[in-house]
């Protein structure tokens, strides 16, 4: 079995520094649709960890979050994708919860659901610094894409060591299943 963890705003979806507040504002990426069917198609399970501070924020409720994700995993499935697992932080950056990017809790809650597999040979893809720093606390080799907060991300520096920079999620996708190829 092989694993790969996406963040979800400016990975997968359009972010916006204003939040992601409902269904319709909730947009897929050109390509991140394919990109997440074709990890499917290479065996992988895909899953996403994503902070939504934007329920603390009370700027949209779970029913609104669950809808999102409906969407997104409908739209996966539609191109032949799976997104095996959802899990995500509700709360705010000054709560310093272990779930919160950058700390590794989603991303070790996730791992714990795949006891045999070496977190080493899991693929974390994120936009920011946070996605980057809890996917090395975890143990897993992060990706860095240029969508979402990635330029600005790349701008200010201060990556970890060993981070992959690619342009988007199909990007991403192409450099997991080649890695995954040459390991086999």
């Amino acid at each position: 079995m092989k694993l790969v963890i996406l963040d979800r705003d400016g990975v997968i979806n359009y972010d916006s520094d204003d939040y992601i507040k409902t269904v319709d504002e909730w947009r897929p990426l050109p390509g991140s649709m394919p990109a997440i069917a074709r990890l499917t198609k290479a065996g992988f399970d895909v899953c996403v960890a994503t902070n939504q501070s934007g329920l603390a924020r009370g700027y949209f409720d779970l029913t609104t979050l669950h809808q999102m994700h409906h969407k997104m995993t409908s739209l996966a499935e539609e191109q032949g994708g799976r997104i095996d697992k959802i899990e995500y932080c509700p709360h705010l950056p000054e709560d310093y919860c272990y779930c919160r990017k950058p700390q590794p809790g989603l991303y070790q809650h996730i791992l714990s659901c795949y006891p045999d597999i070496d977190p080493g040979n899991v693929f974390v893809v994120g936009d920011s610094l946070r996605d980057l720093e809890a996917a090395v606390a975890a143990g897993c080799p992060p990706i860095l894409v240029r969508t979402g907060k990635g330029e600005r991300t790349i701008a200010k520096g201060g990556l970890p060591e060993n981070t992959v920079i690619v342009d988007d999620l199909e990007a991403a996708a192409m450099h997991i299943i080649y890695h995954q190829h040459s390991a086999d």
